[in-house]
């Protein structure tokens, strides 16, 4: 059996900053920034908080939601491209935030993608028996790594954190297939240069801005539709369902252009496709479970509902799970 979702959360940070504020710093402005992205403000991390409490916090709501204690949690997934610590990284930092003791958890990479290949991870771990009861989380601090200097990034991109908890199913709902993909061919379309061993800190890499993720910006647009297009197709296939059957989409939050040409391609009605990333712009591997977690608590997603979760992100990954509420 699949594993089915037993409850949602999300949290997003107390601070807003509006396009008009970064025009005030940046060569830009609220049309500009619309027309091209769809963005209109987004939540960023104050210098005192942490990314990892952001995690804890829509954690927290999940489980309240599905009427469970951390005590109920077999296993955590934290993903996350930026964790708090390179090493150990975010998951332990949420754990322990949580209470979870000695409950096994881990971070997954996987780009903006990283949420739905953890939906997978967990599926297949709950389907071999392996685990119970998993908890998800999809976390990003994307303004500690942005260049606030550069417009054509640091308009894209929010703080913010969302959770899921899985567990076994019935027949028929929950999970019901996955299609991941990546193409290492275009790995420097997103990217932080410098940081990791390959390219370690340095006065040097600092002084050049390595440390800021840098995007390939006509190379992400032209190459995320397309293959979240496939990635959809092929999770239908392997369900056994056409996206006739399909009630809701909720794509990764990126671009609202790259969101438009994915429902032009596939045919499906924007109407049935959650988007909410006018107010938290692209959030990362918190996208999707932020976008899944408002959808959920406002009731446009209801019990019964087929939704397909399909994203992109940096590697290049990209993927969709096709899930039965």
């Amino acid at each position: 059996m699949g594993a089915r979702i037993r409850g949602t959360g999300s949290f997003l940070p107390e601070r807003r900053v509006t396009n008009d504020e970064l025009a005030a710093s940046v060569d830009t402005s609220d049309e500009w920034i619309v027309q091209r992205t769809g963005i209109r403000e987004r939540h960023l991390l104050g210098e005192d908080e942490l990314p990892s409490d952001m995690g804890k916090a829509a954690a927290e709501r999940a489980l309240e939601a599905g009427r469970l204690t951390g005590a109920d949690i077999d296993l955590l997934i934290a993903a996350t491209n930026f964790p708090d610590m390179i090493c150990p990284g975010s998951a332990p930092f949420i754990a322990e935030g949580l209470g979870l003791g000695n409950t096994p958890f881990f971070d997954l990479t996987g780009g903006c993608t990283g949420f739905v290949y953890s939906i997978a991870v967990a599926d297949g771990l709950i389907r071999a028996g392996s685990f119970e009861r998993v908890l998800v989380i999809g976390l990003e601090a994307l303004s500690r790594v942005t260049d606030w200097n550069d417009r054509k990034t640091c308009v894209l991109f929010g703080d913010g954190a969302g959770a899921a908890i899985l567990e076994p199913g019935d027949e028929g709902e929950g999970v019901l297939s996955s299609a991941l993909f990546a193409d290492p061919e275009k790995t420097l379309l997103l990217h932080m240069p410098a940081g990791g061993t390959r390219l370690p800190p340095s006065g040097e890499t600092i002084g050049e801005g390595e440390h800021f993720l840098k995007m390939e910006g006509s190379g992400v647009f032209k190459s995320a539709a397309p293959m979240m297009e496939r990635a959809t197709l092929a999770a239908l296939e392997k369900a056994g369902l056409g996206l006739e059957d399909v009630d809701w989409i909720v794509p990764h939050q990126a671009n609202l252009r790259i969101i438009r040409s994915l429902t032009r391609r596939l045919g499906f009605p924007s109407d049935r496709v959650i988007v909410n990333l006018d107010r938290v712009a692209n959030t990362s591997t918190a996208s999707i479970p932020i976008a899944l977690d408002e959808a959920i608590r406002s009731g446009r997603i209801g019990p019964g509902d087929v939704v397909v979760m399909t994203a992109f992100g940096a590697g290049v990954t990209y993927g969709s799970v096709v899930i039965r509420i």
